[in-house]
Parts: C-alpha cells; sequence; structure tokens
C-alpha cells in the first residue's frame, strides 16, 4: 500500500511538472523578442517583387546607411518620402553635396579614394569615365541578375546602350527613356500675337521663315516704342547660344551632326546651317533683332522681356518662367506671356522640324563605389527606387497623404497639386516629393499616369502650348552624344579649339553688316576650323559613332 501511494505521488509530481513546462512553452510563443520575429509594422518590404518578407520566410534586414554624393541635392534625409524609403527598405541615406563645383569634388574624391557608398555625376562628358579607368566604381551586371529584376524591367534596352566600352554597366542612368516634352521654340508674346496674327494665336498652325519675318516686321511698325522706350522685336540670350542655335536649327530639321554621305561631319558645314545663319543675318541687318543681344547677359535678357518691350525670342520655354511671372504680375494676365510656336523653314516637313532634342540615355549616371562595404543591399535599395513602386513613392509621396488609388489610377491630393503650383521649391523640401530624383524613368506609369507627377500631372498654359505646337519635334539624341574625343588627350585640346572658334565666329556672322559680310566670315570661319584639325575631329566622331552602334547591336 504505501508503495502504491508513493508512486500514484510521483506520477501527479511529474504530471503537475509537465503541465507547468507546457505552460511556459505556450507562454513564450505570444512574447518572442521584437528582434527574432518582426512584426507586420517593423517589417521592410523587399526590394524587386513587393511580396511581403514573412511570405518568403525571410527575416527583417539589419537598418544600415550609406552616404550618397548627390551633386542635385545636399538637403537631410529626413523627410515624409525619405522616411517611407527608410521604413520601406530599412536603410538610410546620408546625403553628400558640394557647396562649389560638383565635378570639382568628384575629381577630389576620385584623387584622395575617400569615396562616397553612392555617386550621382554628369551622364556625359569624362569624369565617368574617370572614375571607371580608376576602378572607382563597380561593374552592376551581376547585382542587376541576382537583385534587380526591376531594373531590368523599367530600363530595358537602357541598359544595353549605358554599356561601357567594356560591355559592362556601371552606372543607372536618372531621366532615362523619351521625354515627349518639347524643349526650344520661338516664344512668343501671346496677346501681341493675338493682333497681328490672330487665326494663329492659339496655336497648332506653324508659321514660316517668312511670315515671321513679316511678323516681326508688323510689330515693329505698329510698336516702334513701348511704355517709353525702344521695342525689341526679337532678341536674343548670347548666354545661351545652345538654345538660340537649337531653336533655329530646328526650323531647318538639323541634327547634331551634319550626315554626309555616311559620314558625320560638324553641322556647321551644312548647307541648311549656312542658310539659317544668313537668315538670321538677314533679320539682324533689318533691324528687327536686339542690336546689343551679343554683349547681353542673362540678366539683361531677362530684364528687357520683364519690361514688356520684347515680342519674341528663341529658347525653352521654361526658360521664361521668370520673365513670364514678371509680365504676369505688371497686370495683362497669362496672355500677355510668352509662348512657344513652331516656325519653318523653306523646303523643311513642319513634322520633321528638330526643336525638341532629349536623349533617351539621361542626364546622370548614378554608381556604387568600390569602397561600398555592402553591394548587395545597395542595389536592393536601387532596385526598390527604380521600380515602379519606387518612382511613383520619390515622384508623388505617400498613398492615403499625398495621393489616392480611384478606378486604378494614382490622383494627387488637389491641395498637394496646388501648393505646387503656388511655391514648387518649398512643396518639394516639405514633402520629399520630387527631391530625390533618382532612377527617374519619363513617361507614364502602368496606369497611364505620368511618373512625374509635379511637372507633368497638370500642365501649366505654357507647357501646354509648347506641346501644342512642338511636341512633333521631339526626337532622340542617344546616337550622336559624347562621340567627341576623350577629355585629357591632345585631341581633346584640338576638339576645344574647334569649339572656341564656333563661339566666336558664329555671333560675327550674325551680326555682320551686309550679306555679303557675312558669308565672308562664315567662309573664314570654316577655313578656321580646317586649320585648327577639325577633320581629325570628324574621324574620331566617326570612329566612336561606329563603335557605339556595334556596342548596340
Amino acid at each position: 500500500m504505501r508503495k502504491r501511494r508513493q508512486t500514484t505521488a510521483i506520477l501527479l509530481a511529474m504530471i503537475l511538472i509537465l503541465s507547468m513546462l507546457a505552460g511556459c512553452a505556450g507562454n513564450n510563443k505570444g512574447n518572442e523578442p521584437s528582434n527574432t520575429a518582426a512584426t507586420e509594422e517593423n517589417t521592410a518590404k523587399p526590394e524587386g517583387n513587393g511580396a511581403a518578407e514573412e511570405d518568403s520566410g525571410e527575416k527583417a534586414e539589419a537598418p544600415i546607411k550609406l552616404t550618397f554624393f548627390d551633386k542635385n541635392t545636399g538637403d537631410a534625409f529626413n523627410n515624409d518620402v525619405a522616411k517611407e524609403i527608410t521604413k520601406r527598405t530599412g536603410v538610410t541615406l546620408e546625403i553628400q553635396q558640394p557647396t562649389g563645383d560638383p565635378k570639382e569634388k568628384l575629381n577630389l574624391m576620385l584623387a584622395s579614394n575617400d569615396l562616397p557608398d553612392i555617386l550621382l555625376m554628369d551622364r556625359g562628358g569624362d569624369i565617368v569615365n574617370k572614375y571607371v579607368a580608376a576602378g572607382a566604381i563597380i561593374p552592376l551586371n551581376d547585382l542587376i541578375d541576382k537583385f534587380g529584376p526591376d531594373i531590368k524591367e523599367m530600363y530595358g534596352d537602357i541598359l544595353k546602350k549605358t554599356r561601357h566600352s567594356d560591355g559592362k554597366n556601371y552606372y543607372l542612368s536618372n531621366w532615362y527613356g523619351l521625354d515627349r516634352d518639347p524643349v526650344f521654340g520661338m516664344n512668343m508674346r501671346q496677346d501681341l500675337l493675338r493682333e497681328l496674327a490672330p487665326e494663329k494665336a492659339d496655336g497648332g498652325q506653324p508659321f514660316t521663315t517668312d511670315e515671321f519675318e513679316a511678323l516681326l516686321k508688323k510689330f515693329k511698325e505698329k510698336y516702334p516704342t513701348i511704355d517709353g522706350k525702344n521695342s525689341i522685336p526679337l532678341t536674343l540670350n548670347a548666354e545661351n547660344m545652345g538654345a538660340l542655335l537649337g531653336t533655329f536649327k530646328g526650323m531647318w530639321g538639323m541634327k547634331s551632326y551634319f550626315e554626309d554621305n555616311g559620314q558625320l561631319k560638324l553641322d556647321v558645314k551644312d548647307p541648311r546651317y549656312k542658310e539659317m545663319l544668313m537668315y538670321l543675318n538677314k533679320l539682324y541687318t533689318e533691324g528687327l533683332i536686339d542690336k546689343d543681344w551679343a554683349i547681353s547677359k542673362q540678366q539683361t535678357w531677362e530684364q528687357k522681356i520683364s519690361n514688356g518691350f520684347v515680342f519674341a525670342s528663341p529658347g525653352a520655354y521654361w526658360d521664361l518662367g521668370g520673365p513670364n511671372t514678371a509680365l504676369k504680375k505688371a497686370g495683362g494676365g497669362a496672355e500677355k506671356q510668352l509662348y512657344a510656336y513652331k516656325v519653318v523653314a523653306p523646303g523643311t516637313d513642319p513634322a520633321a522640324t528638330t526643336f525638341g532634342p532629349r536623349s533617351t540615355l539621361g542626364w546622370d549616371a548614378i554608381a556604387i563605389s568600390k569602397t561600398n562595404k555592402d553591394p548587395e543591399r545597395t542595389m536592393k535599395l536601387i532596385n526598390f527606387l527604380a521600380s515602379e513602386e519606387g518612382q511613383y513613392l520619390l515622384l508623388w509621396g505617400i498613398e492615403g497623404v499625398h495621393w489616392d488609388m480611384k478606378d486604378g489610377k494614382h490622383v494627387p491630393k488637389p491641395e498637394l497639386v496646388q501648393q505646387f503650383k503656388d511655391d514648387w521649391s518649398a512643396t518639394a523640401k516639405k514633402t520629399g516629393i520630387r527631391k530625390w530624383t533618382w532612377f527617374i524613368k519619363n513617361g507614364n506609369g502602368a496606369d497611364g499616369t505620368p511618373y512625374d507627377m509635379p511637372a507633368k500631372y497638370d500642365r501649366a498654359k505654357d507647357a501646354q502650348i509648347a506641346t501644342k505646337n512642338l511636341l512633333d519635334s521631339v526626337w532622340d539624341t542617344s546616337p550622336y552624344d559624347n562621340l567627341n574625343p576623350e577629355g585629357g588627350t591632345p585631341d581633346a585640346l584640338i576638339y576645344q579649339k574647334v569649339q572656341d572658334i564656333l563661339k566666336q565666329q558664329i555671333p560675327k556672322i550674325i551680326i555682320s553688316a551686309n550679306a555679303d559680310a557675312a558669308q565672308a566670315a562664315y567662309d573664314k570661319m570654316l577655313a578656321d576650323l580646317k586649320g585648327a584639325g577639325d577633320e581629325k575631329i570628324e574621324k574620331i566622331i566617326n570612329e566612336n559613332y561606329q563603335k557605339r552602334l556595334e556596342l548596340w547591336k
């Protein structure tokens, strides 16, 4: 009997102990430390396919900080969009930006080997080639293959076109893909145009060069003075010769180079270029172009337009932002502003004009440095930012805060759209929307809304009229981009001499006393170019062009 009681007591004790242990185990399941069982709130979404990490069984990655040299902005990474990027990726960025010339800072960092984790620099020019040659930035191909599914989908053929000569990708483009926004045009005061050519004031119908010349004369006759000051039919910005010549080249349908029997030559050798310069000289000798334009600074150019006695000026429509604002404030409403119209040269198809040079390869290059200690994690971040989800975050903000999804489309908050119209810079700085412009793709997302909400969603009148008049003049410059000799070489010095001759001689041709003098100045320019060695430069340009076409196959 005693043994049975002892056995029973032992069994009861064992059952009690086992019950206590089971209870402890059950309590632990609901109270695991947060660092081993991440909750939905603190689990970062994986970059690439948008699926939750818990679905794949992966643990949330530890937070990290990366340094990012961005020549375009030096703001602290602490606004709403920045915080959301960190929330979704676990990555905090320390933004670095120079106080002076970005190129000087990039050269200094390269020389000292004091490199940030990520660099944003000009895609054109020599700086990228310098970094590649020094081994300062790493090839991205393997990282993209492993961690960049969204990069491949978004960039597509651009990845092939931005390869280095060794066939590797060392950077990802920024603002890539064809931007359908027009660039250059002949900007004219709409209120005055409504008086002088009412049938074309609302746009949609191009002017011929003869019609434009007659229009300038008509303006001068009707308005010899405005507010007591001599009126100016056409003023030019001597500090922005690219915009000036780009506009007039657009009238004749000229591109980056003159293609002659399959060979690329300097554009000034195109017979149409000479015709263009002679047209400009004619306008000047007839008193239709501002006589002081060649010695005026940009500020003077802006002041003349702002004061209301200028009828027209060539260039990008957005360059007139300051003067147009001044004209609007002075009274007369939106019609008192200058808008971009199309002027077409004799023998040129209006649809073959080239007012809109745009490179599908983008403006900037974003690369990972050799000193980056976690390139895999960096590529995961890049993949997220480059994805459609990342693009809408960068350029639209946060769903429910800055925009809503309605009927399958992104719809921005009306107050946000107005805030960008009222004060673009302050709104971007506060919200972070369009503050971090990285891996930006031009065009529209899957739902048809533009990626670049602030600039493209609710367009201002100047952009609407430019699009109406000049949309069909947009063309892709990428086959001709950066074909010049490599910097730091003897050939680069020859190229610089060629550029100096063009810079000095073209204004002289325009302001020549008469057509004969303009012809003589043009002939002298060609002779000077030949003496400087332009044919050697053209040989290099053609060699680089053929290499590019081969690389793009």
